[in-house]
C-alpha cells in the first residue's frame, strides 16, 4: 500500500521558518520525482518544488531563494525548508511522488501551512 504521510505544518508569523516533512512507504522511491505542491480555496493545486532521485530541483518562482527541498533516498523522506515566509504562502500543503511503472501520482493528505501575525 502506497503511503505519504506530511507533517510539520502550522501557524507562523510572516518572516519566520517552518520544515515540512513527507515519508513514502509502499513504492521504490528512487523512481519517483518527490514534491511539494500547495492550494488555496478556489486556487488550483500549484507546484512548489520538487526534486528528482539524481537531485535535479524545481522552484516555482515564488518561492526562489526562499524554499528549499530536501530528499533523503535512504530515508525515503522528503523535505522542504520554508524561510522568509510570506501570508501568500499560506495554503495546504500537498507531498506529490509521481513515477514508477507503470506511471502513477501519489497524494499525502496536506498538511496547513499558516502565516500570519
Amino acid at each position: 500500500q502506497v503511503e505519504l504521510v506530511e507533517s510539520g505544518g502550522g501557524l507562523v508569523q510572516p518572516g519566520g521558518s517552518l520544515r515540512l516533512s513527507c515519508a513514502a512507504s509502499g513504492i521504490i522511491f528512487s523512481n519517483y520525482v518527490m514534491g511539494w505542491y500547495r492550494q488555496v480555496p478556489g486556487k488550483q493545486r500549484e507546484l512548489v518544488a520538487d526534486c528528482t532521485s539524481g537531485s535535479t530541483t524545481n522552484y516555482a518562482d515564488s518561492v526562489k531563494g526562499r524554499f528549499t527541498i530536501y530528499r533523503d533516498n535512504a530515508k525515503n523522506t522528503v523535505d522542504l525548508q520554508m524561510n522568509s515566509l510570506k501570508p501568500e504562502d499560506t495554503a495546504v500543503y500537498y507531498c506529490n511522488a509521481r513515477g514508477g511503472w507503470p506511471w502513477r501520482s501519489v497524494w499525502g493528505q496536506g498538511t496547513q501551512v499558516t502565516v500570519s501575525s
